[in-house]
């Protein structure tokens, strides 16, 4: 972008591919941070993480039971059970541990360090947890029964040796690579970097996203609608994708066909935002204001070289009128999306998305929204307008690979857009589309 006002290159027919190759091309990821592990959440990882230490650090057990020698419980059975001393107890964190000698047993807990001469756990229930009586149910709390922790414990089982033990390292060793840089941190992720002593950890942070929508008509959902007015969907549509794309999204109140106005809002937004995203006021109409409102935000007396906005004709359906660019002293990208809802979370869903995914930092592969081929399955052939390529909402059946036509094309139909998860492609060299036709299919789940 060379202009810092406005440039309506709408004389030119765009792809979509074309301007999505430019959005992309302008869209940096945004520079790593340091992060306690629970604010890295959802984030990209930057670097290899290596373990420091094996996991488990130690030889410890798996069950609730004893810790024997394996020669003391050799050809043990109810009949004729394995009588042992029992020396104390090892609990999960134990610090000094008993020594168990020949006929000896110590009581020990899921997790606690098999204490040395111990070669094998056999479990409570393959003992009388000794009660002197039958195979035990389990264990006796040590605060309401702490002489079991002594006295002798009847073993009914034989054991191997490592039996019910889990060996040090048996997860990770050290040395071994924990996470390599590229991943996105999710519960499992963020468990593991807490389980070998990572407390932060250096990624590319979640995206700031700063939706907001056009129009004098639009009313916030719980007031009273008067006459001519409609409920804002689209900033809570649009608000909830950038969520869903991985981002920290911020819903900024439905704006008046007012550029003044929208063009504070806007300048007041950049402060907080990475990427900001504007729906409505990108057609023709004489109260489409945000190519007005654009033409000088946040130039102010600095430099804006390579800021500006263009606004386009796209060759799709919804969504034709789009603008992109990059405005204010921190060249910040803006997208803004056409005002029908239909159009506009198409459009989010094949440029914004794409955006928000390149801004994480994320590999080219995991930008865009997986596409599957699938069979339409409809009652009648499906047109489609010449020159134009055509985002219809669609039903996908993986287990037939069969798509089926959701509600109309109309860019007005919210009620079907809520019940699609999949948007059928029709190219532009294609006007109808046959019952049994193959298509490619964008997952929206």
């Amino acid at each position: 972008m060379s202009s810092s006002a406005p440039q309506d290159t709408g004389h030119r027919l765009w792809s979509v591919d074309e301007h999505l190759a430019d959005v992309l091309a302008t869209v940096r990821p945004l520079e790593p941070i340091e992060l306690q592990l629970l604010d890295a959440q959802g984030c990209v990882l930057v670097e290899d993480v290596t373990v420091p230490v094996a996991l488990p650090p130690f030889d410890n057990s798996s069950m609730d039971g004893y810790a024997v020698r394996t020669a003391d419980v050799q050809g043990a059975s109810e009949e004729f059970p394995a009588v042992l001393a029992v020396i104390g107890d090892v609990a999960a964190g134990s610090g000094e541990l008993p020594t168990v000698g020949p006929g000896e047993a110590a009581r020990i807990m899921t997790g606690a360090p098999l204490p040395p001469g111990a070669e094998a756990v056999v479990p409570v229930e393959w003992t009388d947890g000794g009660t002197g009586g039958g195979a035990a149910a389990g264990m006796s709390p040590a605060s309401a029964a702490p002489e079991h922790a002594s006295g002798e414990v009847r073993v009914h089982r034989a054991a191997e040796a490592r039996a019910h033990v889990r060996a040090r390292g048996s997860d990770v060793q050290a040395g071994d690579l924990a996470l390599a840089a590229g991943t996105v941190l999710g519960p499992p992720q963020i468990a593991l970097l807490a389980a070998i002593g990572r407390g932060t950890v250096r990624v590319r942070p979640r995206p700031r996203v700063v939706v907001l929508s056009t129009g004098s008509e639009l009313v916030q959902p719980g007031e009273a609608l008067t006459a001519g007015t409609i409920y804002d969907s689209n900033s809570f549509a649009l608000a909830a994708a950038a969520r869903d794309a991985g981002a920290i999204a911020y819903r900024v109140g439905a704006v008046a066909d007012d550029a003044d106005t929208l063009r504070s809002t806007i300048e007041d937004q950049l402060i907080r935002a990475d990427l900001l995203v504007t729906t409505g006021g990108v057609s023709v109409g004489a109260y489409d204001v945000v190519k007005e409102a654009l033409s000088s935000v946040g130039s102010g007396d600095e430099d804006v070289d390579g800021s500006g906005i263009d606004f386009r004709k796209l060759a799709m359906q919804p969504g034709k009128p789009q603008g992109f660019g990059v405005i204010g002293p921190d060249h910040t990208p803006l997208l803004a999306l056409p005002g029908n809802p239909v159009s506009s979370y198409v459009s989010f869903e094949l440029f914004v998305r794409p955006a928000i995914r390149a801004l994480m930092g994320l590999p080219e592969s995991e930008v865009r929204r997986p596409s599957v081929r699938a069979v339409l399955k409809a009652d009648k052939a499906l047109g489609s307008p010449a020159g134009r390529r055509q985002f219809l909402r669609g039903a996908y059946d993986a287990e037939s690979g069969t798509v089926s036509p959701v509600g109309g094309s109309g860019s007005h139909l919210i009620a079907a857009l809520a019940h699609a998860d999949s948007l059928m492609v029709v190219p532009e060299d294609v006007t109808s589309v046959e019952p049994g036709t193959e298509l490619e299919v964008v997952l929206l789940s």
